[in-house]
């Protein structure tokens, strides 16, 4: 593997980015804004209906954002005329064929322009509707992919998975494909195309029955919990990216160049543009955010679990170096990008260092007060945590039962409090909990070879980086990730 400069890769090149909106996405098209200036053009294809709500959405949702701080000191009044020249903003949606474009003049122009594809675009709830979570993470990479096929000057589709889709696999997970079919239990049967007939056929049958759109979203949940589980993947986002990357795999022929990157949990920047940068909540951020405002005081979880997290600007360096890598080279090559194997972090001690930065450090509420935190009980069963937050749901019957007996105002505020703490807890534990016992590492095999690859070729490595043991856990998390998720995620 020969890696050259990833800077002249993305001098004059055009490159197409789906899901623009997304929190790697913003990452990436800052990123290269601002160390290649001199790319080409960026398509960014953003769900809307039409120019003007496209624009709004770019308007509103990324340039405005702390992210581009860094680019606009350096450009100053030249950064609106470098996004006028540089930047199409693109209204479309990728469950859609042409990706939902009705520009066909601009859809020409794209087939005949576009180097690159990154296809970055998904719905990551874990419990979303099945028929949107089909739509998006398994039949939109399929659009993807044909327009990809389009683009007479296609150098590389990058697709942007998640290392999750080994579902509830242990030991080492290697940077391999899923065959189409493939389940994880060895259930025989999985189609995504029956998959896709199963929720057509389920929609009919509730607009039947008249159900309102709270019962058909109910309904859809359930049904995609249902299947995922039925061929062995804990939710429904890992199940639907697992039946992407198997229909992309399957369907790519023999001369696309196809890398598939699947990261671990992404955290906040490392350092660039800035450290600390983050959006939305993702994962373990659940856990900070609960424990820091005080909602969270028990919890289930094993302290010796690994839990593979990643900064987001890695990621998205891992995701440059590659399109360099496997430019122009036919085939699919799979990147695990975490952090498992080479500098592993357990889930007691990520614990120990949110619990002494918030006891040092509490937010400040809405009222002014600082959040008093204790230690998080955490609990290593199952039957161990029902059997603690049942005798925590007694205690606020109790509770409930002397309010309507005395009227009390001070009963009324606790027991509200208490009842939406245990339902907080219960929320992050159902989403979670096929996590909290996670006994797998994920090989980085394929990663550190692109990375010792880059490093004895002309890629900048400086600019590029992604080696998770450069990593200093306890300052990371202590100097860079809490303090920006209490900065730009809690609420």
């Amino acid at each position: 593997m020969e890696i050259g400069s990833v800077l002249g890769f993305l001098e004059n090149r055009s490159i197409i980015v789906t899901g623009a909106t997304g929190f790697l996405a913003k990452i990436l098209i800052e990123k290269i804004l601002r160390v290649q200036p001199n790319v080409k053009k960026l398509y960014l294809l953003l769900r809307a209906q039409d120019d003007k709500a496209a624009l709004q959405r770019f308007n509103n949702e990324i340039i405005v954002k702390d992210l581009y701080k860094v680019l606009k000191e350096q450009m100053g009044q030249k950064l609106n005329s470098l996004i006028s020249e540089k930047i199409t903003i693109v209204p479309g949606d990728i469950t859609f064929e042409n990706l939902g474009v009705k520009d066909s003049n601009l859809l020409e122009e794209m087939w005949r322009e576009v180097d690159v594809v990154v296809n970055v675009a998904a719905t990551t709830n874990f419990d979303e509707r099945y028929d949107v979570s089909l739509a998006l993470n398994t039949f939109g990479a399929i659009n993807v992919l044909n327009f990809a096929k389009k683009c007479v000057n296609l150098k590389v589709l990058l697709h942007v998975s998640t290392a999750y889709v080994a579902g509830e696999k242990s030991g080492l997970i290697l940077e391999s494909p899923y065959k189409l079919g493939e389940s994880l239990n060895g259930t025989q049967g999985l189609d995504p195309y029956e998959e896709k007939k199963l929720v057509d056929d389920k929609l009919k049958e509730l607009s039947a029955e008249n159900a309102s759109p709270e019962e058909t979203k109910l309904a859809m949940k359930e049904l995609g919990i249902q299947r995922a589980r039925k061929y062995g993947w804990p939710n429904t986002y890992v199940f639907t990216k697992t039946m992407g990357e198997m229909l992309v795999g399957n369907l790519m022929g023999n001369n696309m160049p196809l890398v598939i990157i699947r990261p671990t949990i992404i955290t906040s920047t490392y350092k660039d543009p800035f450290p600390g940068w983050a959006e939305g909540v993702r994962t373990i951020d659940s856990l900070v955010v609960g424990y820091g405002t005080g909602k969270l005081t028990c919890f289930l979880g094993k302290p010796t679990t690994v839990i593979d997290v990643i900064p987001a600007d890695m990621v998205v360096n891992a995701m440059l170096v590659a399109m360099v890598a496997h430019a122009k080279q036919p085939g699919e090559s799979i990147y695990n990008i975490g952090s498992s194997v080479s500098n592993p972090i357990e889930f007691g001690r990520i614990q120990d260092i949110g619990q002494t930065y918030f006891i040092n450090h509490p937010w400040i509420n809405k009222e002014g007060k600082p959040v008093i935190v204790r230690r998080v009980r955490v609990l290593d069963t199952m039957e161990g945590f029902q059997r603690y937050m049942n005798l925590r749901y007694m205690l606020l019957l109790k509770g409930l039962q002397l309010l309507n007996a005395a009227c009390c105002q001070y009963f009324h505020s606790t027991y509200y409090n208490l009842y939406r703490k245990v339902k907080f807890v219960y929320r992050l534990v159902e989403l979670y909990v096929p996590y909290l016992f996670f006994d797998g590492i994920f090989d980085d095999m394929n990663t550190e070879k692109l990375r010792r690859a880059a490093e004895k070729g002309e890629a900048e490595m400086d600019l590029f980086y992604f080696d998770p043991k450069i990593i200093n856990w306890e300052d990371y998390f202590t100097k860079t990730h809490i303090p920006g998720i209490v900065k730009y995620v809690f609420k």
